[in-house]
């Protein structure tokens, strides 16, 4: 038997695995155990080996993506950390941007940092914009700052100091000392974590990775060892935000890649299936039990970025957050998911979210202590959800509770019947996802309209075709083991790494060094290359490199891809036309008479993936043969309609579902509206188009 791979995503209320083994893939949700997440993933574990028949000694790999480091950071259950940086800048981790994120709230809220600042000490050093020492680090100091540390009960400090990013060896000597002096400190460096200019990111940055890092290694190192007990003896990698693989030491010393690992896995199945397909512009749609997430694909790949903001106090607002510098696949996540709460606010009007009734209580109709409506109980009462059948059956909803729900917290307060009220928590919640979807493509400059929209997650299909109308979208694509599809996602990532280095260099003629550019490539090169070939031995290595750049003057930079291969002096007029190219893409016009600079320097090495077969031609239409109907609401008619019932297992390639319908499976169910027609594509996808 050939050794199969296994992918575990823990969400907000679900956990979601997927198993392929000789060409046969198994998937399987069971409910998260926050208080001892590990708990949850060993059940899951055990069910799926069950179903498939597989043995621990024949799984080869293991993937897993985790929002734990996230909830550590949002929820405040990080470990008692300390920020150490060069006198005199104790405050900069609190002053931030010094800017008004909400203009005009004269109550505004700033996130408050993670290191209060009795927590924040300063060390007399300092190094200079070119990394020459104008203050040598004072040893004395540090070892006398041993002590107060130990006094305090810290368990993770992290160390910044100014220009680190140049030359990393002040915070190297003070780690140095302060491990002799409290060995089992945690210790996190800045010039590490995030080398790149501009201390407050930097900074925030090494604070939240200090943050989480006994945390994330402390479950890490419980899971390693439940599994190895278990009898697997297979590598345990991570999934990263930046959507690669990375070995388990790189993730329990760097955890704060890790915040948004399960998004980036359904971004990956998105970006596949679009290569797959060949679709050029896709919407990519992920909606779980807490949280949906929306992502552009342009060209089958998702954006990137190295910007990312966690804990917004103001719920979509831009700097409102903890800022982070790490690889991350560039999306809108909102808090709406089926166990987001609904209640109507002191203006008559329904809101749902972003709170979540997550697995524990969850919603009301789990029948575990929850009362509070969400949308899984709004789609229960509006009929969408078979009460038998959630989950593949493992889940038996009560419709009374459901409806008893939102009846108390809906309906009551606004006069309205069950149905209207579960309706409206329905358009709510759609609504909301449209806007943010909308946001985010302006914020982007691009379209919506022309798009496949690629639905995934255990309530995405069920919202889709609904959301999809709304963006004025005629396609949808929901892919086989939708329900876990970023468990799936992962299973296609590669093993990579991210490498970036801030290294100030000026385009002008007479001043672009050539020389030096390749000799940091070739630095960068080596430090990914050593973390790839842990993880990939034996795998082709494939490079991507970016830079930051300006015009001189400006004080922030865009994106712009590099051109393969060594730098020559012919090379400065390649770069400066790339970056007039993508200003004038982002801004609409460029600055004539402007010299450009680069900032940041960035690298990313990924093992060569095998491509995925094209999908064939789709067939002609056979029709499908339901199992049964049952009553479904009828947003046009504003009434319980009699639909058909379909479940995917029966259908074949070419299968043609007429809406309205439901196609059932076991962990989701894909709504088919009258204004839509549903087929089973050649890849085993249900395509959703406008009739």
């Amino acid at each position: 038997m050939g050794k199969a791979r296994l992918a575990v995503d823990i969400g907000g209320t679900f956990t979601d695995l997927a198993l392929e083994a000789n060409g046969k893939r198994t998937s399987v949700k069971v409910l998260t155990t926050p208080r001892a997440p590990e708990e949850g993933v060993l059940t899951g574990i055990g069910e799926i080996l069950k179903q498939s028949g597989v043995k621990p000694a024949d799984l080869g790999l293991i993937i897993h993506g985790t929002t734990l480091a996230t909830n550590a950071i949002i929820e405040r259950k990080g470990a008692r950390t300390a920020l150490i940086v060069t006198e005199g800048f104790r405050d900069s981790i609190e002053m931030a941007f010094e800017h008004r994120f909400e203009q005009y709230d004269i109550f505004m809220q700033k996130p408050p940092p993670l290191v209060a600042r009795d927590l924040r000490f300063g060390i007399p050093e300092r190094l200079d914009g070119r990394g020459n020492v104008l203050v040598p680090l004072d040893e004395a100091a540090v070892r006398a700052l041993a002590p107060r540390l130990k006094a305090q009960k810290i368990e993770a400090v992290a160390i910044g100091y100014m220009h680190a990013y140049l030359d990393g060896k002040h915070e190297r000597r003070t780690r140095d000392i302060l491990a002799e002096a409290l060995p089992g400190l945690s210790i996190t460096l800045s010039s590490e974590v995030s080398p790149e200019i501009r201390e407050y990111e930097r900074w925030s940055t090494a604070v939240a990775n200090a943050y989480v890092q006994p945390v994330m290694d402390r479950y890490l190192g419980r899971l390693d060892k439940a599994l190895r007990d278990q009898g697997f003896v297979c590598p345990l990698f991570m999934i990263t935000s930046g959507g690669g693989l990375t070995a388990l030491d790189t993730a329990r010393k760097f955890p704060i890649r890790l915040v948004e690992s399960g998004p980036a896995g359904g971004a990956i199945l998105a970006a596949a299936l679009a290569r797959q397909c060949g679709l050029d512009k896709v919407l990519s749609f992920d909606m779980g039990g807490t949280t949906a997430k929306i992502c552009l694909i342009d060209n089958g790949e998702p954006q990137h970025s190295r910007t990312f903001e966690v804990a917004r106090q103001y719920r979509f607002l831009k700097g409102s957050g903890l800022p982070l510098r790490i690889p991350v696949i560039e999306m809108v996540e909102i808090g709406a998911g089926g166990g987001s709460i609904a209640h109507v606010d002191s203006l008559s009007r329904i809101n749902v979210g972003p709170e979540s009734a997550g697995a524990e209580p969850g919603p009301a109709s789990y029948g575990r202590g929850g009362t509070e409506p969400t949308v899984t109980d709004a789609d229960v009462v509006l009929g969408r959800l078979d009460p038998g059948y959630f989950a593949g059956g493992t889940i038996k909803l009560s419709p009374d509770k459901a409806g008893a729900a939102v009846d108390k917290a809906v309906g009551k307060p606004l006069d309205l019947k069950r149905l209207d009220a579960a309706f409206g928590v329905s358009e709510i919640v759609e609504e909301n996802m449209a806007n943010a979807a909308r946001v985010h493509a302006v914020e982007r400059g691009k379209e919506l309209q022309a798009r496949t929209m690629i639905a995934f997650g255990g309530a995405a299909p069920i919202h889709a075709a609904r959301l999809a109308e709304k963006l004025g979208i005629d396609r949808v694509l929901v892919p086989e083991g939708a329900g876990v599809g970023s468990a799936v996602g992962f299973l296609m990532a590669p093993v990579a790494y991210e490498v970036v280095r801030s290294r100030y260099v000026q385009l002008d003629q007479d001043k672009f060094d050539p020389a030096f550019v390749n000799r940091l490539f070739a630095e960068m090169h080596a430090e990914a290359e050593a973390v790839v070939k842990a993880g990939a031995p034996q795998a082709k290595l494939v490079a991507t490199r970016t830079a930051d750049m300006r015009y001189r003057g400006q004080g922030h930079e865009i994106t712009v891809d590099l051109p393969e291969g060594e730098f020559t002096a012919a090379s400065r007029d390649i770069l400066v036309k790339r970056y007039e190219e993508g200003y004038a893409a982002t801004f609409g016009r460029t600055i004539p008479g402007l010299g450009v600079e680069i900032m940041n320097w960035t690298l990313r090495l990924a093992a060569a993936q095998p491509a995925l077969p094209q999908s064939p031609p789709q067939p002609a239409d056979k029709p499908a043969k339901a199992r049964g109907q049952r009553p479904v609401y009828d947003p046009a008619d504003q009434d319980m309609r009699d639909v058909p019932i379909y479940h995917r297992a029966d259908l074949s390639i070419g299968s043609y579902v007429p809406g309205p319908a439901v196609i059932a499976e076991d962990e989701t169910t894909t709504i088919v509206p009258k204004s839509f027609a549903a087929r089973l594509s050649p890849i085993g996808a249900i395509l959703l188009e406008k009739v």
